[in-house]
């Protein structure tokens, strides 16, 4: 209610004197009481109206740090808020808009603004932090601010700027490293390591050729021959892994493919998924993300990307479940036929799920299935292990990743 109403306190105390003058002063025919009454309400419908006839307007600039926080992290968000208003205003308050998806206390005092009617106002800089509470992708503000006219009588409420777009991402856990694998399982870190043990300043370069990333310069190369040089081992072609997301509903709770956040398992695999990525990319993988339909779920991140493993898992901000295809196949075809690592993230399986797993599991050099369930699979040729919802996540990678540590099925 007390938001509602327009009148500050003082404003609301002013009328309330004035109509008991008037009352008094009608009765008891003192004049100079009806003119103090008059005056008293005169003042308030003044403040009322200029407040109403005056629009205030303005511009926000807001920044957020960093750009697209994770699940549980923290974001510092500034705002630059510039108040254009031909009356002044006294102290008052603002507050920006927030999501249910954000946490955080968005509001505090807003200091007093002269008239902007000649010369623009210098801008207000304000700070809160938010939390992201679930992934997806949220407005904030705009930006409110409730002051007063310069008597005090009455609250002025407006809106300043637009909202801006922030992005939660789901949650990247660092991950521990693979086992050394020779051959085509192993990553370009792994390969590197074999073929370069006394250091990169050994390696053989060649000329730089346009499309080659800058941090692939040999410098040492470069300013020996006057022009630029990258190492030899960027020749090679970088190993590819695949991380097979299963959104099948069947495997999930129905409320996966309506709300974000709704489903912890889904949330848990979700995060599963994108710190395979990373973990994957700083190896050195070049790594594919399908579902198990055979759908790609984004863009192959090449090795040692790790910026772009990470905005892969911005992109993983609004992916939900869906309905099951007839095949209800959980490891693609294109997937089974892989020699490098294929990691499965799914949900609960059914028995006649397992027998289709076997079949898969024979093909790749490194098999790892992460199921989020409570209850461990068994018996499918993959290092598998199971993580709970919320459980942890780097431990149930360990377990599947590490062949002394993994539950190996028959």
């Amino acid at each position: 209610m007390k938001e509602r109403w327009p009148l500050t306190l003082r404003g609301t105390g002013a009328v309330a004197l004035g109509v008991v003058a008037l009352i008094v002063a009608e009765r008891a025919a003192i004049p100079e009481l009806l003119y103090f009454g008059v005056l008293l309400v005169a003042l308030v419908v003044f403040a009322a109206a200029s407040a109403l006839l005056v629009r205030a307007s303005g511009e926000v600039v807001r920044t957020v740090s960093p750009e697209v926080p994770e699940v549980g992290g923290l974001a510092e968000v500034q705002l630059a808020v510039r108040v254009n208003s031909a009356l002044p205003t006294l102290p008052g308050r603002w507050s920006d808009g927030l999501p249910s998806g954000l946490e955080g206390r968005a509001e505090g005092g807003f200091p007093a603004a002269a008239s902007t009617l000649r010369r623009s106002g210098a801008p207000v800089h304000l700070r809160y932090e938010v939390r992201g509470a679930v992934r997806g992708s949220y407005e904030l503000g705009p930006v409110r601010v409730t002051t007063t006219d310069p008597f005090g009588l009455v609250r002025r409420r407006f809106r300043v700027g637009r909202a801006s777009a922030l992005t939660v991402a789901p949650t990247v856990v660092e991950l521990g490293p693979l086992p050394a694998t020779p051959g085509e399982a192993g990553g370009t870190r792994q390969s590197a390591a074999l073929q370069l043990g006394q250091g990169a300043d050994n390696l053989v370069a060649r000329p730089y050729a346009p499309g080659d990333s800058m941090r692939r310069i040999h410098w040492r190369a470069t300013a020996h021959r006057d022009t630029l040089m990258v190492r030899q081992e960027e020749q090679e072609s970088s190993p590819a892994a695949t991380v097979v997301f299963d959104r099948a509903l069947s495997r999930w709770s129905p409320i996966a493919a309506e709300t974000i956040g709704g489903d912890p398992a889904f949330e848990t695999a979700v995060s599963v998924c994108v710190s395979a990525v990373s973990r994957l990319v700083h190896e050195g993988y070049t790594v594919e993300v399908v579902d198990s339909d055979g759908e790609l779920l984004a863009e192959p991140v090449a090795g040692g990307e790790d910026a772009e493993a990470r905005a892969l898992a911005a992109s993983f901000a609004t992916l939900r479940a869906r309905i099951d295809v007839p095949s209800r196949r959980i490891v693609p075809a294109s997937v089974a036929a892989m020699l490098g690592p294929v990691v499965v993230v799914t949900g609960r399986l059914a028995p006649d799920d397992l027998p289709p797993l076997r079949a898969a599991a024979q093909r790749s050099a490194l098999p790892l299935l992460i199921t989020v369930s409570d209850h461990p699979v068994d018996g499918t040729g993959w290092h598998t292990s199971s993580v709970r919802p919320g459980g942890d996540v780097a431990r149930a990678w360990d377990e599947a990743a590490r062949p002394e540590d993994a539950r190996v099925g028959g």
